[in-house]
């Protein structure tokens, strides 16, 4: 499992592709200059590192850390799941998480939480079945539904996993199977 910024050359990842089952990487922006600005990577470079882990086959899901003046205005929040849903897939979740100000990056607040359900209901929109609300304890915000049902599946607290009704990788309520690793 690779935790990454998602600037990994083809080559590389095709090399490291047969062992590699599944890939948590970080969309920090959608927009080409401020992506730049603050990690001084390529928005398009990382986009293309997304699609190829797709291409590829393995399991990706995307993180972005919502920062409040950099990130977190609707537009910017909507092509990011309307890449996500259009390009990689409807199942693939979307993490948005709570920024909280720290070494660097000191003059912005914390991301209100009305910020990341505001994010959480884009993804809705946008057709993304899994989207999750990070560093936050927000009810339900973490929990995985069924999009079968509609019935929780996964009930999470933290990173801690509290109830599971997945059976062999099914709903135990409908049997549809549950995308992801298990």
């Amino acid at each position: 499992l690779f935790v990454t910024n998602g600037y990994t050359s083809r080559a590389a990842l095709e090399a490291i592709a047969p062992w590699l089952d599944a890939a948590n990487v970080d969309l920090k922006g959608f927009d080409e200059q401020a992506y730049r600005q603050v990690t001084g990577a390529s928005l398009a470079g990382v986009l293309d590192c997304l699609r190829d882990y797709r291409r590829l086959g393995i399991w990706i899901e995307v993180t972005t850390l919502v920062i409040p003046g950099h990130n977190d205005d609707e537009t910017q929040l909507r092509r990011i799941a309307e890449f996500i849903a259009g390009e990689l897939g409807k199942d693939v979740p979307w993490h948005v998480s709570a920024f909280f100000p720290t070494y660097k990056m000191l003059d912005r607040p914390p991301t209100p939480v009305t910020t990341l359900v505001k994010a959480r209901q884009i993804g809705i929109e946008s057709g993304l079945r899994y989207v999750y609300l990070g560093n936050v304890a927000e009810h339900g915000g973490e929990d995985t539904l069924c999009c079968g049902c509609g019935e929780t599946v996964l009930r999470r607290s933290g990173l801690r996993l509290v109830e599971s009704r997945l059976e062999k990788g099914r709903c135990a309520t409908c049997q549809r199977p549950l995308p992801g690793l298990f």
